[in-house]
């Protein structure tokens, strides 16, 4: 049997994120089946999902904290993270985000591994035109760069990063953990603090309150047109943020403040799944929405703004359909009539998870994964030997 090869899975924090939560579900899988033998890394060791890392058994999870870019820390931490990388015999490094990709690959080029891969989950509106830019002089230094969709490829290549040098990978979701269930409704509504009394039909957005970029306020608005044509509908906001407060207060001042139930982080995603009727993504800009996913997963119908990759998971009018962002007015029309069709809304759920099922499993995510990696091996073999110029971070 061939050694498995080392790759050094880099997050930024265990904060509960969709990279995040990819990058663990790909080191479970990378243990439990792949070809390559995982390690966590991170750049700080803080966040829900810790102990999730903890669990899998994969070792230590060491921390290379960062205090700024351009400061003595950021030349200690290189150091130290080359060190390891070197120790541990790393073959290559995989980041999760920005600050890992400026971290990781440029430790991973000091360090000379053979390979170097760096990852996009958006397109615009997440990080500053200086960012961007210098997470492109970054993407020089590696040899593939993981985009989650083909709205991110054609987002970087539009900006100059060559197309030979970007790949897409999906996002994979596990069908088994997100699948249709047939709970008990009063306990689970019970569970996640929802209304037991009148029959309600639950409209649910999945999303972060932590940047307004997920535009809530998109789906308060569709909300109010909603509960005007089906009086028994209510809406459910499941997500934590500083952003809260102030949705809390636009539900509040759109009059629907009853029927809105913010229920913070959920720790029961199948469940609020199982009893939502209609699901629905706001965002102004999207990479690939791992919400979209689970929704589909869960056999729901799902409503989308038509940002980043949505089109490349939803089959209009199929499995769901599709709004421009901001139209507020589309949503509403589209979600008022999957709650009047509860048979179609049915049918456009199972259309969906027979999707997930077929393009967005485990298995695909790992089959896809692993044939980047052989291909960034392959890329750094050939340029094996050449000069390596990296940004100057200090002394």
């Amino acid at each position: 049997m061939a050694t498995k090869r080392n790759v050094c899975l880099l997050l930024n924090s265990f904060d509960m994120g969709g990279a995040e939560g990819q990058i663990l579900l790909l080191a479970r899988l990378l243990r439990d089946g792949g070809r390559y033998r995982p390690h966590l890394a991170c750049l700080s060791r803080r966040g829900i999902l810790l102990p999730e890392a903890e669990r899998l058994g994969l070792g230590d999870i060491p921390e290379f904290p960062l205090t700024g870019f351009y400061d003595r820390n950021m030349a200690l931490q290189l150091r130290r993270f080359r060190s390891f990388l070197r120790e541990r015999e790393m073959d290559l490094v995989h980041t999760d985000g920005f600050y890992t990709n400026v971290f990781g690959i440029t430790g991973g080029a000091l360090a000379r591994l053979q390979g170097r891969v760096g990852f996009r989950g958006e397109t615009a509106g997440w990080r500053t035109p200086k960012q961007d830019k210098f997470e492109r002089l970054i993407f020089r230094l590696a040899h593939l760069v993981h985009a989650n969709s083909e709205a991110v490829k054609n987002y970087l290549i539009e900006r100059g990063v060559p197309e030979k040098r970007v790949t897409v990978v999906y996002n994979g979701v596990d069908t088994e953990r997100v699948k249709p269930m047939n709970v008990a409704r009063a306990p689970a509504l019970e569970t996640l603090g929802l209304p037991r009394g009148m029959p309600r039909r639950f409209v649910t957005i999945v999303a972060n309150m932590r940047h307004d970029v997920k535009d809530h306020p998109m789906f308060l608005r569709a909300a109010k047109q909603v509960s005007a044509a089906v009086p028994e509908a209510a809406f459910v906001l499941a997500g934590e943020g500083e952003l809260m407060e102030s949705l809390r207060g636009l539900a509040t001042e759109l009059g629907i403040e009853r029927d809105a139930f913010f229920i913070g982080r959920c720790d029961h995603v199948p469940e609020l799944l199982a009893v939502s009727d209609v699901c629905v993504l706001t965002s102004k800009a999207e990479g690939f929405s791992n919400s979209i996913l689970e929704y589909m997963a869960a056999a729901r119908p799902v409503v989308a703004t038509d940002v980043g990759g949505a089109r490349e998971v939803i089959e209009e009018g199929e499995s769901g359909y599709l709004v421009s962002s901001g139209d507020d007015e589309r949503l509403a029309t589209r979600i008022i009539a999957l709650l009047r069709e509860p048979e179609r809304a049915r049918e456009m759920g199972m259309r969906g998870r027979r999707i997930v099922e077929e393009k967005f499993s485990c298995a695909v995510q790992l089959e896809r994964t692993e044939e980047m990696y052989d291909r960034a091996l392959a890329a750094g073999s050939r340029l094996r030997g050449g000069k390596i110029s990296v940004p100057n971070f200090g002394t």
